[in-house]
């Protein structure tokens, strides 16, 4: 009994110098988007998204489980993205119990809500961060011990997509996974822009008119950055580079009728429960593609395209309107390319390369419908 007792009071003083089980020993420091450093516990078992349509990429990274880690997400992907938010209801019909959230930029966000989930982390697109600074959503939940790391793929797509692919799959321990999409993204970008710096091509006059038909009003377009910059690494120039300063602003129709732009690029989707029965293209997963047609069509007897030479000559696109939000950017690239420079191109097919993205890195079937163009015979 004695040396029973003696041989545990060792095994009491040896634990005693071991160091003492730690949270801390699980937490790593990243550097989000903006530059902040932050504490976060990975890889995250429990994460937010500030917007459904992170999904994109959380996707790519948790393919076989894309929902695992998802404990709550703002509701945005079933309103902007109807058609593809139903295809990942038809395989994980689950997603409809997961807690929904106002966005942090209109300020609706519920941080009760969020406390209740118990998020190792929340993920926010960078457009975020104004709102949530003035809210002071930042220090709030850090007082609950729940980070806030920003990503980007909207506002500087080609500066931050990579940077926040890696960030996530750092988060997620998922960084060879990462590698492999960004890798597989660069490769299909250098696709086109490797050509062209070989043939140098005249460029081309481009209007891309943002979400055409979401309202009355037109034409909203893109600056120097995401589909404006898209349209400059395919090949063309952007009607609205020297007028819309930032990323996002608006092109008067008189400019558009006076520039003549050689082609017109519409961006839509399946906006059904935001604008129902809009004017909207809609592109997408499965789309309709001869009712996308005919509703381009429409769009284009609009004022501001009166005797343009794009429609003269049929050369007016839709484009599935997601691709400004997420790491796909890459496929619109080829497939304007393909629209800007068809010679150049004839051997390139960006479906081919969208199904591809599918197969490798998605977890649902794809489906066609994500562009159409009014030339189409189909």
């Amino acid at each position: 009994m004695q040396l029973s007792k003696l041989v545990f009071g060792a095994a009491l003083a040896l634990v005693g110098l071991l160091p003492a089980p730690s949270n801390a020993a699980d937490k790593i420091t990243v550097t989000d988007i903006t530059g902040r450093k932050v504490e976060v516990k990975a890889p995250v078992e429990k994460v937010i998204l500030g917007e459904g349509r992170q999904m994109y990429f959380v996707a790519t990274l948790d393919t076989d489980e894309p929902f695992k880690r998802v404990v709550g997400w703002r509701d945005d992907l079933q309103k902007a993205d109807l058609d593809g938010y139903k295809d990942y209801l038809a395989k994980y019909p689950q997603i409809e119990k997961i807690p929904t959230f106002g966005g942090f930029k209109e300020g609706t966000f519920d941080v009760e809500q969020a406390v209740a989930l118990k998020p190792d982390v929340i993920l926010l697109n960078i457009e975020a961060k104004a709102a949530t600074d003035d809210a002071k959503l930042i220090e709030k939940l850090a007082k609950v011990d729940i980070p806030v790391v920003f990503v980007d793929f909207r506002e500087k797509p080609f500066e931050n997509t990579d940077a926040s692919m890696r960030l996530i799959g750092k988060l997620f321990g998922k960084e060879a996974r990462a590698e492999e999409f960004i890798a597989f993204r660069k490769a299909q970008i250098d696709l086109v822009t490797e050509r062209l710096a070989k043939a140098n091509p005249a460029k081309p006059l481009v209007m891309v008119e943002r979400a055409g038909g979401y309202s009355d009003d037109c034409c909203m377009s893109f600056g120097n950055e995401n589909f404006g910059k898209f349209v400059e690494v395919a090949g063309g120039r952007n009607l609205a580079a020297k007028i819309i300063p930032g990323t996002f602003g608006v092109v008067n129709p008189e400019q558009i009728i006076a520039s003549n732009p050689d082609h017109v690029i519409v961006t839509g989707s399946n906006w059904e429960l935001y604008v129902p029965g809009g004017a909207w293209v809609g592109v997408g997963s499965g789309a309709d593609k001869a009712k996308a047609r005919t509703k381009l069509a429409a769009l284009m007897k609009r004022p501001a395209y009166t005797g343009v030479k794009a429609v003269k000559d049929s050369k007016v696109h839709a484009i599935w309107h997601q691709f400004y939000n997420s790491p796909y950017q890459f496929v619109a690239i080829q497939a304007m390319a393909k629209w800007l420079h068809p010679e150049l191109f004839k051997d390139v097919d960006p479906d081919a390369t969208m199904k591809t993205l599918y197969e490798r890195f998605l977890p649902v079937p794809y489906k066609t419908g994500y562009w159409v163009s009014l030339s189409d015979k189909e």
